[in-house]
């Protein structure tokens, strides 16, 4: 796949992150053309000295663009969108952008709001309830995604809690959101969502992008029955933690042990860190990072990672995060020590399991989840 993206005679050169050889998939979409075509036809100027605001851009392609119009603040709960936009902007040689997480203060007087609408309704309802709050009324908002992902229901979060709306005509199968703000509309930022799993004695707060956030899921309440106690355990992983529910049980069947959470959403990380605190009686015994998977992480540092993958990045389907978690796995772990998986039955980590540790178990299963374990 080249990794070119020339329109109107500019040329950006754009990876995905983390970089694969032999990549399949592009940095962009047919919604970042869209938006950029739209913007670049407008015979309305930008002003220099108003921020652009660039809601979930997957991997830089709107912030690489508008990088040279002015002063951009890139808005993203993704760890690896974060590293994608800084390292192609390096790349293409293009002023700095802002880049912030999604729970930070979005700055003042934007003229502009670009936004790559997300998968999850919940982070959508809360960023532009943010938005409303924040917007001046004549910015400029104009959100893109997928023609079969903008539906009524979308349309209407955007005309409930930032302004009046209405949608374009679906070009390569893409289609625009503009909306006008009102600021008559603000309302506060709406709560975490806090519920408990009673029968593990957890109480638990998830921000809006947090993975299942809103019950615990299915898999988490298999895992949660088969987290390995031992003494002998002093550095445990929990690698995709999520709101870190499975980090917490581990730290409290094992107290003696230091527990890392990991997570690339920045929001988990916030919700886990929160989490922490109000569930373990030492909160000092688990930390929480943001990073695309255990790199940079130092080998034969862990005896045990705990592990629930995705099988997505962004809106695509894909295995190779999971992958890199089960290598990444591996280099962290010391000798003896054992990589726990769960999984859907038909994704077939066992076998990807057994050829990347030579050795596989299953120690528990269900009609829809098998937890696998592999001993480095």
């Amino acid at each position: 796949m080249k990794p070119e993206l020339t329109l109107h005679g500019r040329t950006l050169t754009l990876q995905r992150y983390p970089v694969r050889q032999n990549e399949t998939l592009q940095a962009w979409d047919a919604a970042d053309e869209y938006l950029i075509n739209t913007l670049e036809a407008s015979t309305q100027p930008l002003d220099p000295a108003r921020p652009i605001v660039i809601l979930n851009d997957s991997f830089g392609a709107l912030s690489c663009w508008f990088a040279p119009h002015g002063n951009v603040t890139c808005v993203t709960d993704s760890f690896i969108a974060k590293q994608a936009t800084l390292a192609n902007l390096q790349d293409n040689q293009l002023p700095a952008v802002n880049v912030i997480d999604a729970l930070a203060d979005l700055p003042a007087n934007p003229q502009l709001v670009l936004i790559k609408l997300p998968k999850n309704n919940r982070l959508l309802t809360w960023q532009l309830h943010q938005l409303c709050q924040a917007l001046p009324a004549d910015c400029t908002v104009i959100a893109a995604a997928k023609a079969k992902d903008i539906h009524t229901s979308t349309l209407k979060l955007f005309e409930k809690h930032l302004g009046e709306t209405k949608t374009s005509l679906a070009v390569k199968k893409a289609r625009l959101i503009f909306c006008q703000p009102n600021p008559a509309l603000a309302k506060p930022l709406p709560q975490p969502l806090q519920w408990t799993v009673p029968e593990h004695g957890i109480s638990l707060l998830n921000h809006a992008n947090v993975f299942s956030g809103e019950s615990l899921d299915i898999g988490a309440r298999l895992l949660l029955e088969h987290i390995p106690v031992r003494t002998d355990l002093h550095d445990i992983v929990d690698l995709g933690c999520g709101n870190g529910v499975i980090g917490i049980k581990a730290a409290k069947l094992n107290p003696q042990a230091n527990v890392l959470c990991v997570d690339e959403s920045f929001m988990a990380v916030a919700s886990c860190l929160h989490n922490a605190q109000a569930n373990l009686d030492n909160p000092a015994q688990l930390r929480a990072v943001a990073n695309n998977c255990l790199d940079d992480m130092p080998a034969h540092s862990a005896d045990l990672v705990l592990c629930n993958p995705p099988f997505h990045q962004q809106n695509t389907i894909t295995d190779h995060i999971a992958w890199q978690m089960f290598c990444d796995a591996k280099q962290t772990l010391r000798p003896k020590g054992q990589l726990v998986v769960i999984g859907n039955r038909h994704l077939g980590y066992g076998d990807k399991l057994k050829r990347l540790f030579g050795n596989v178990t299953v120690i528990a299963q269900n009609n829809k989840f098998v937890i696998y374990q592999s001993d480095k």
